[in-house]
């Protein structure tokens, strides 16, 4: 009996290993003809990661613009809009659909937003903060040339 005790225990840990392998790892991905990963999303998950990235795009624009006019509380709020906060609403069923470089990327990029926005608020130099943004996008440039999005059927 307790033999198959564990066994039955060590297929079970295999199964959740291998679910938390895929879903915490690898997610849904297949090769794009462009050469890039397709994350293979509903929807719903699609329009929620493009709104996403059109945040950071409407933050990196307001950003510039307040430093360009040295008006680093405007810089620092439009910063904070899409820092970790912003996070909250990703449901985890889309979590676990992306592949571990790309959250990290994404979480990166959110945590950069926060460092930005403090460090604005607290130096007030906008060069520094020109300078924070500019190696922000680099994660930017590497998430849009390493992934696309599909529609899984």
């Amino acid at each position: 009996m307790c033999k198959f005790c564990w066994t039955v225990l060590l297929l079970l840990l295999l199964v959740i290993g291998a679910a938390v392998y895929k879903f915490g790892f690898v997610g849904s991905v297949v090769q794009a003809p462009d050469g890039r990963q397709a994350l293979q999303l509903t929807t719903a998950e699609r329009n929620m990661v493009l709104g996403e990235m059109r945040d950071f795009l409407v933050a990196v624009q307001a950003i510039i613009a307040a430093t360009n006019t040295e008006d680093m509380a405007a810089a620092a709020a439009a910063a904070r809009k899409v820092g970790m906060a912003a996070q909250t609403a990703v449901p985890p069923a889309l979590i676990g659909k992306l592949p571990l470089a790309f959250k990290k990327l994404g979480f990166a990029a959110h945590s950069q937003f926060d460092q930005l926005a403090l460090d604005a608020e607290q130096l007030g130099d906008p060069l520094q903060t020109r300078e924070q943004l500019t190696a922000l996008m680099n994660n930017c440039v590497a998430c849009h040339a390493t992934y696309s999005l599909v529609v899984a059927d």
